[in-house]
Order: structure tokens, then sequence, then C-alpha cells
């Protein structure tokens, strides 16, 4: 018989990604939450209780707690740390200045593989999305810190241009497109400024996800629908057969016709004529292409059926 494992999984970090599924559902799981600044505290007391340390000023206590972002482990390493440095330096007293230096610009804990990492871009992309630059900025420079690829929050903020902001605001892309270029250009850290800028451009934007859902629901219609031929007028005819086979025939050049526009022609495959898929929102440029198609459906409403 076999008996059930208790697997914990630490919170710092989590890694559900890499569990197989069939071994977590005959698991107890026991997620691990990162300890709070006062339990951090706690393990400093103590440290000093043992006299495993010298005295240490409040605020490189602050800047311990911080730099160990909630990981008891990591605290203790750093502690160990401190404890033969200052023997070797003869400190009575740790201070911000001293712990500074033996710290260096270590990186804050950020699991690139795993929960957190998805989290993180997860909450970036969603702060974009919700139009707020601050919280967007503040998850963009917490990724960064924890050692995230520029280049992989560039890429990111090109789907976010198309999937969130689209038509609304086409500059939105071409935006993006230039950040990744000028990453690519400068490097770090010259570089990071013009993705932050992107960032705040990408949250202040205004917002439509209509051409990401007509693509959608364009792909879900076709992949169910199967391939209807290709009506005949819109079919090229570069050979004497075809052209006797009146590919091509009664086709109407938009360019001739009034306003660039051929009233009541007809483009999607017969008995599709009604099929709708793009509808844009009103907001930013889609207001004007709103208004532009509902002119054109007009005028084809009037036309005589050709």
């Amino acid at each position: 018989m076999l008996r059930a494992a208790c697997l914990p999984l630490s919170a710092q970090p989590q890694k559900t990604f890499e569990v197989n599924s069939a071994l977590l559902s005959r698991a107890a799981v026991y997620v691990l939450q990162p300890l709070t600044a006062e339990d951090l505290k706690q393990i400093v007391t103590h440290a000093q209780a043992f006299a495993a340390l010298p005295a240490i000023e409040a605020q490189a206590v602050d800047r311990l707690i911080g730099y160990a972002d909630g990981d008891a482990r990591r605290l203790l390493n750093t502690l160990e740390t401190l404890s033969v440095a200052a023997k070797q330096d003869r400190l009575e007293a740790i201070s911000d200045e001293w712990l500074l230096k033996v710290l260096g610009e270590r990186m804050r804990r950020f699991d690139k593989g795993g929960e957190q990492f998805y989290d993180s871009i997860s909450a970036l992309h969603k702060s974009v999305r919700g139009s707020d630059p601050d919280a967007a900025l503040y998850w963009f420079v917490r990724m960064l810190d924890g050692g995230a690829d520029p280049r992989y929050l560039a890429r990111r903020m090109i789907r976010m241009a198309s999937e969130d902001i689209g038509l609304a605001d086409p500059r939105a892309l071409r935006m993006a497109l230039d950040a990744s270029d000028v990453y690519e250009r400068l490097g770090t850290p010259e570089g990071e400024l013009t993705l932050a800028q992107c960032v705040v451009y990408l949250a202040v934007a205004p917002k439509s996800n209509a051409v990401y859902k007509a693509y959608n629901e364009a792909k879900a219609w076709v992949k169910k629908d199967g391939s209807r031929p290709v009506p005949k007028h819109l079919r090229n005819a570069p050979t004497k057969l075809m052209k006797d086979l009146e590919y091509g025939k009664n086709y109407r050049y938009a360019h001739d016709e009034e306003g660039g526009f051929a009233a009541g022609e007809q483009y999607l495959p017969q008995g599709l004529e009604d099929l709708q898929f793009y509808r844009p929102v009103e907001r930013g440029l889609e207001i004007r292409i709103a208004e532009k198609l509902r002119e054109l459906k007009a005028r084809n409403r009037k036309s005589s059926p050709q």
C-alpha cells in the first residue's frame, strides 16, 4: 500500500511547475510562505544572544531583513558571513555602512524558472492592462532587480502592445519595438530607461483587446468550419484557362470606386456574408475606426446586390 508523502513547496521559490502532477495528486502539499520582518528580527536577536554577532545598528538590521526577503536560510547564511567578517575586522558594532560594504550589490531573491517569476510577469502585465503606471513600473523594476533578462521583458511588452492596446493606439506597438531595439543598442543599464519609458506609455495608453478577441474567434471558426472555396471574383487569374473559368470575373477594383470603397462587394465565402469577428471598442483610435466601419456598412446596405 502506497503511503502519501508530505511535499513542502517553499514560497522561496515555489516549484509547482517542476513537480510531476501525478506526484502532486498523491501527496499532501504544504506551501511555505515567506517569514515576516518580525520573525526575521527574532533570528537576529537569537544570534546576538548566543554571542555569535556583535551589536548591530537598527538601520543595519532593517537592511538585513530586507536583504533576506522573507528567507530564514538566506538570513542565517548572511549572519554567518557577517560574523566571520566582523571578527576579522575586530568590530565592536556592525554599522549600516560596513554592512553595505560586505554585502555588495547582491540581487534579491528571484526564482527565474518557477511560480514567482510567472507571478511577477503576470502582475506587470495586469498592471499595464489596468492602466496603473506606478504599479507597472514597480513590477518592472522588481523583475530587473531580481535578475530577469531585460530582453524577455521587452518581448512581453511587445505582446502587451498587441493584446491589450491594439488599434486603440497603434503607436504602442511601435514604441515597444523601438524600446527593444534601443536596449539591444545600449544594453544595461542605459537601455533599461527606454524599457521603463515603454512600460509607462503602455500603461497610460487607451486599451482595446478587440483585435486579440477577433483573431481568436477567427481561429476557432476556421478550425471548426473547414475549407470553403474562394469566391470566383476574388481568385487570381494569371492564365487563359483560369480566365475562361471566370476566375476574377466581375471583381471591382476598390480604388476606382467612389471613396475607394466598392459598396456591396462581398469578400467572404458564400454563406458567411454576415460574419463578424472584429468589434472595435469606443476608446482611442478605435472610436474613429468604429465610426468608419459603421459608415461602410451603411453604404453596403444601401447598395444593390452585385
